[in-house]
């Protein structure tokens, strides 16, 4: 049965230019202690106006994967280095043991996910890792980005869970990849898309309870980011936004 958590049930709130939806995937599921999918966390939907600046501040026991969808932003971290991200260069902060880092938006605005899973094991060692992806925004099919260590994914997670994304035109249809003993939890980044007799339009999320998802047809251009998740694997709950 398919399970949808609407963009209007995340919790919203803005600080200046620095605009967040704050989403707890287990949600889905409906209200519960935790409301984590698994080591999937949480994923902050944000938009950031130019003169965004996030000062420095640490992270303990967090993945963090940066998924960039509009504009570009300056990573600062405690390596010393300044990188520029955007969507055709994605981050995955391993925050592990400390990890300190800066952002800021100082020529045009961003919309990004945030995305906080919980790794393995605690205080691991901290480490930065960049994405520089093909140019795919009209591929029509599954790009893979990030994978547990030794998937042969672009970005390392420490964490059974898989990412992945697909850029679909008006008509396009695509089916959802599936492995057993992975939940997915598909997220309409933007666009709309018509699933199982539903539509899902931005922010909406979907996942099913006992089978794979059906395929997915795109109603307008759209963007999708697909979580492969094993719920029962073994997470650090000391994390400093994907703890408990």
């Amino acid at each position: 049965m398919l399970r949808i958590l609407r963009s209007g049930a995340s919790a919203s709130f803005a600080q200046g230019p620095f605009k967040i939806r704050r989403i707890r995937p287990g949600a889905i599921f409906g209200p519960d202690n935790d409301q984590a999918f698994g080591p999937f966390s949480v994923m902050d939907h944000a938009n950031l106006d130019v003169g965004t600046v996030v000062r420095m501040h640490e992270h303990r026991n967090d993945e963090i994967l940066s998924y960039m969808w509009r504009g570009k932003m300056v990573h600062e971290d405690s390596t010393g280095q300044a990188v520029s991200i955007g969507p055709r260069r994605l981050m995955m902060m391993n925050a592990g043991k400390s990890f300190w880092h800066e952002e800021s938006t100082p020529d045009v605005p961003v919309e990004m996910l945030q995305i906080f899973i919980r790794p393995r094991n605690s205080d691991l060692p901290g480490q930065v890792q960049f994405f520089d992806r093909p140019d795919d925004s009209a591929s029509g099919s599954w790009i893979l980005i990030a994978a547990a260590e030794g998937e042969g994914a672009p970005l390392s997670i420490r964490q059974d869970v898989t990412v992945y994304d697909a850029h679909l035109r008006v008509g396009e249809s695509i089916k959802i990849p599936h492995v057993e003993g992975l939940s997915q939890w598909l997220y309409v980044m933007d666009g709309e898309i018509s699933i199982g007799g539903d539509s899902l339009q931005k922010g909406d999320a979907v996942t099913d309870f006992d089978d794979a998802l059906p395929p997915v047809e795109a109603k307008m251009p759209t963007g999708l980011v697909l979580f492969l998740v094993n719920r029962n694997a073994t997470a650090s709950l000391l994390g400093t936004i994907s703890g408990r």
